[in-house]
C-alpha cells in the first residue's frame, strides 16, 4: 500500500495463482510452460528478451484459426521481401464524437471522451456503440451510428433527457460486448475505476443501457486499470496500472515522483472471481523500455501509461498508450500515444515497430493535441477497412480544451505488408497443418503479380499446386482466393505438414488463410465486430462485403 494505493513493485515474487495440472498447448502450436503466466520476467529499461515461441517455434504450426498475419517471422521460414510498418490513417473530420449536450459541459469545457470504454458493432440490432466519459468525469454515455463515421446520442430512461448510462464519477474504465456469453443478462460487462486511489467495480448489463447493481468492487489500484478477453485461452485479464522502481534518468533529466507506470498481469476465466485478487496473484508484465522514442525536449524516460489489448484473426493485437512525459505539468499536457504490439501466446509482446501508430497532435489547437489513449475492443472490421478510435484532449491557450472522439483507419490485416519491387521475391512459410479446402491471401499486386505453390517436407512442389501452374493475382484485394490450373482445391493435403512459397513482384501481401469455404470465411477472432458479422469469429467472409463498405470513402 502506498499513498493509500495498492501498488505492485517489481520484487514481488506472486505464488498465490494456480498453475495447470500440464503444459498446455494453443491453437498455433505454442505449448505453455506449466508455471503459468511467467512469474519471474523482469520489467526494466532494457527491452524483453524476444517471446519464447520467435526463439522456438513449433515444429509444425496449425493454421486453420484467423488469418495468418506477417506482423512477425512466427510464420516465416525464410523470404527476401521488404518488411513494411503501417500507420492509422487519421479521419479528416475528427473528432466524430464531441461533447455537444449540456450534461457533457462543465464551465468552458467539454468531455466526450472514451478512456478506453469501448467502440462495438452489436450484431443483434445492428448498430455500431460507443461508451464514452460525459462531462467532467461524471457519468458514462452511450452513443450509436449507422456507420462507424456520423453518431447520434439517443435519450434514454436512465438520466431522463439524457444519453447517460451510468452516472457516477469515474477514471479508465472498458465496456465489453461478450458474444461468448452464455447469460444474455451478462452479454454487457463494465469495468472501471473510481478515480486514483480507488477499486474497480464491474457490472453486467442486457442491453448496454441498464447496468443494474454492482456485481463486484476489487482491492485498491492505479487509475488505468483496464480489462480485456483473451478468445483464443477463454481468460479474462486484467491489465493494472502498477509502478516499479524510479526515477530513470534521460540525458542529465529525471523523471519526477519515484515510480514508473508499468503494466501487471492477472488471468482468470470468470470476471467476477478475478476482481477478487489476492496480493500475491498479479505478475510483472510490460513496461515502456529504451526503444520507445523518447522525447528529448520533456527530458524523461517513456512510461506505459495503458494496454488494451484485442483478439484480431490469429493473434492478440495490443495498443500501447505510450507517455513521453508533460508539456506543462500544470495542465497536465500530455502528448501520449498510441503504439502496437503482438502476441500469440496472450502474454509475451513482439513490438517491432516503436513509431506512433496513431500519433499525437503538436498543434496546440488541434482536438488530439494531448493524451490521446486507446479504446476497448481495439478495432472494428468494416469492410475492406479496420477502424481504430482514441480519445483526445486539445490545448488552449490557457489550459487543455474539450476532450473527443476520434477516428482512424487501416487496411483490412494492414499493420504489415511483405513488399516486392520490380524484381520476383518470394516467402516461404514454416511447414503448417490445416483443415481447410481454399487458399486465399490478401494483397495489392495490381501493378505486378502474386503466385502461389505448396511444398513438401523437403521443399519439392506438390502438383498440381505449382508456381508454373499457379493462375497469377493481379489485384488489390484483402479476400483473393489463389488457384492453379488444374485444381483449386487443397482437401487432399489437409493434415498433412506442408509449406506455402509465394512469389511476388511489384506489390504487397498482408496475409493468407486456407478457409473451408469458398467465401473465404476464416473464423479468425473480428476484434470489436464489423458489419456482416455474426459473432466473434468471421464465418461469413466474402458476405461483409455485401454490406456496402467495401473501400468506403469516408467524406
Amino acid at each position: 500500500m502506498r499513498n493509500g494505493r495498492f501498488w505492485l513493485g517489481l520484487g514481488i515474487v506472486a505464488t498465490g495463482a494456480v498453475s495447470p495440472a500440464r503444459p498446455e498447448t494453443l491453437y498455433n502450436g505454442i505449448q505453455l510452460p506449466a508455471e503459468w503466466p511467467p512469474r519471474h520476467q523482469p520489467v526494466t529499461a532494457e527491452p524483453p528478451a524476444p517471446p519464447p515461441y520467435l526463439v522456438s517455434p513449433p515444429a509444425v504450426i496449425p493454421i486453420d484459426l484467423g488469418r495468418q498475419l506477417f506482423v512477425d517471422y512466427f510464420l516465416i521460414e525464410d523470404t527476401n521481401l521488404r518488411r513494411h510498418f503501417h500507420k492509422a490513417q487519421p479521419y479528416a473530420a475528427n473528432p466524430v464524437i464531441r461533447p455537444d449536450r449540456p450534461w457533457e459541459r462543465y464551465g468552458n469545457r467539454g468531455e466526450a471522451m472514451a478512456f478506453s470504454d469501448g467502440v462495438w458493432y452489436d450484431p443483434v440490432d445492428r448498430y455500431f456503440k460507443a461508451w464514452y466519459i460525459a462531462g467532467q468525469d461524471t457519468a458514462t454515455a452511450l452513443a450509436r451510428s449507422d456507420d462507424g463515421v456520423h453518431w447520434e446520442k439517443p435519450l434514454f430512461d436512465v438520466v431522463p433527457g439524457t444519453n447517460i448510462v451510468l452516472p457516477g464519477k469515474r477514471d479508465s474504465g472498458v465496456v465489453w460486448l461478450d458474444q461468448e456469453e452464455k447469460n444474455p443478462q451478462r452479454r454487457f460487462k463494465f469495468v472501471y475505476s473510481h478515480k486514483q486511489d480507488k477499486p474497480l467495480s464491474l457490472y453486467y448489463s442486457a442491453d448496454g443501457i441498464h447496468w443494474g447493481q454492482e456485481i463486484a468492487l476489487s482491492p485498491l489500484m492505479g487509475d488505468r486499470t483496464t480489462a480485456f478477453w483473451n478468445p483464443f485461452r477463454k481468460v479474462w485479464v486484467l491489465s493494472l496500472r502498477t509502478a516499479g522502481p524510479g526515477p530513470r534518468p534521460v540525458g542529465g533529466y529525471k523523471l519526477p515522483g519515484d515510480s514508473v507506470r508499468m503494466r501487471h498481469y492477472l488471468e482468470n476465466p470468470d470476471l467476477a472471481a478475478a476482481m477478487h485478487w489476492q496480493p500475491s496473484d498479479p505478475v510483472p508484465w510490460v513496461g515502456a523500455d529504451r526503444l520507445d522514442p523518447v522525447r528529448i525536449d520533456l527530458g524523461v524516460r517513456d512510461e506505459l501509461y495503458n494496454l488494451d489489448a484485442v483478439g484480431y484473426e490469429s493473434v492478440m493485437l495490443g495498443l500501447f498508450s505510450i507517455w513521453h512525459g508533460q508539456r506543462d505539468r500544470n495542465v497536465a499536457d500530455k502528448p501520449d500515444e498510441i503504439s502496437l504490439g503482438f502476441s500469440r501466446d496472450g502474454f509475451h509482446w513482439d513490438r517491432p515497430y516503436r513509431a506512433a501508430f496513431i500519433p499525437v497532435s503538436e498543434d496546440a489547437g488541434a482536438w488530439n493535441h494531448s493524451n490521446v489513449q486507446s479504446v476497448g475492443g481495439g478495432c472494428l472490421v468494416v469492410g475492406d477497412r479496420l477502424y481504430f478510435y482514441m480519445s483526445g484532449r486539445s490545448g488552449a491557450p490557457h489550459g487543455p480544451g474539450d476532450n473527443s472522439t476520434g477516428l482512424a483507419t487501416l487496411r483490412r490485416d494492414g499493420f504489415v505488408s511483405m513488399d516486392a519491387g520490380s524484381a520476383v521475391g518470394f516467402l516461404t512459410t514454416r511447414p503448417v497443418r490445416f483443415h481447410g479446402r481454399y487458399l486465399f491471401v490478401n494483397v495489392a499486386s495490381a501493378d505486378g503479380e502474386l503466385r502461389a505453390e505448396v511444398l513438401d517436407a523437403n521443399n519439392q512442389p506438390i502438383a498440381p499446386f505449382t508456381l508454373e501452374n499457379s493462375v497469377p493475382a493481379r489485384v488489390d484485394n484483402t479476400l483473393q482466393a489463389m488457384t492453379w490450373r488444374g485444381g483449386g482445391d487443397l482437401s487432399a493435403l489437409a493434415g498433412q505438414p506442408v509449406k506455402f512459397r509465394f512469389s511476388l513482384r511489384d506489390g504487397s501481401l498482408f496475409s493468407f488463410w486456407v478457409s473451408p469455404e469458398t467465401t473465404g470465411a476464416s473464423h479468425g477472432y473480428v476484434a470489436a465486430g464489423g458489419p456482416g458479422f455474426t459473432g466473434p469469429t468471421d464465418t461469413v467472409g466474402a458476405a461483409i462485403y455485401e454490406h456496402g463498405f467495401a473501400r468506403r470513402s469516408l467524406n
